[in-house]
């Protein structure tokens, strides 16, 4: 059964490869009723059906601008009074939404992950629970080739490129900074069990006092 008051929201915020992915489905595995949706920031870059696929390949992908985050905010406000919504479907080949949309239905706690989540204040005061996922510079490079080749089509040439040319000065301006913001920091790239046992026992704790006030 669902509960009728306002779900948990929680964003999980880290650089580029950082284990936010890791944590997530950690929390999803260790909650026994798994009423929770997932949703990725990356999945709200700007529609870009206007540009060709030359001009969509030189878009600066690791700026706040490159998000639609007007309609992130719309989505998530509108799963925080219960109701569905369609959410954008990105394809990272072709750099630009499918057509097709997801259909995410309202859950006990919604789960938000990406880079920028708090640079934005407005983002920010919708969050509950705000976990930045801390992982040293060189881990996360290595993890963002390996996805980006397996993945996302990319080269390594291309990856590399990117990550010195928009990914690094990104996270420095944009992400880093924003720790400052976070409830809780996991080191250690995501795998640091002892904090997400903590983290996991803590939303617990809120969803069982959220039954009793029901």
């Amino acid at each position: 059964m669902r509960m009728n008051k306002r779900p948990i929201l929680i964003g999980i915020i880290g650089g580029t490869g950082s284990g936010k992915s890791t944590v997530a489905r950690s929390i999803f595995e260790s909650l026994p009723e798994k009423n929770i949706a997932i949703i990725q920031q990356d999945s709200y870059y700007k529609d870009q059906s206007h540009l060709t696929y030359e001009e969509r390949v030189k878009t600066n992908y690791d700026n706040p601008l490159a998000f639609d985050s007007e309609l992130l905010k719309k989505h998530l406000r509108e799963l925080l009074q219960n109701n569905s919504i369609e959410k954008p479907i990105y394809d990272f080949e072709q750099h630009n939404r499918k057509k097709e949309k997801e259909l995410i239905h309202p859950k006990d706690i919604i789960i938000l992950e990406g880079i920028m989540i708090l640079d934005d204040c407005e983002l920010r005061q919708l969050l509950d629970i705000k976990i930045f996922v801390d992982t040293d510079a060189d881990v996360r490079i290595i993890r963002r080739i390996v996805r980006d080749i397996r993945e996302r089509g990319r080269t390594l040439e291309s990856v590399i490129d990117q990550y010195l040319t928009t990914v690094r000065p990104a996270h420095l301006q944009f992400v880093e900074p924003n720790k400052k913001y976070a409830d809780i920091i996991i080191p250690e790239g995501g795998y640091n069990q002892v904090a997400i046992d903590i983290m996991v026992a803590k939303i617990k704790s809120i969803i069982e006092e959220k039954r009793e006030n029901r």
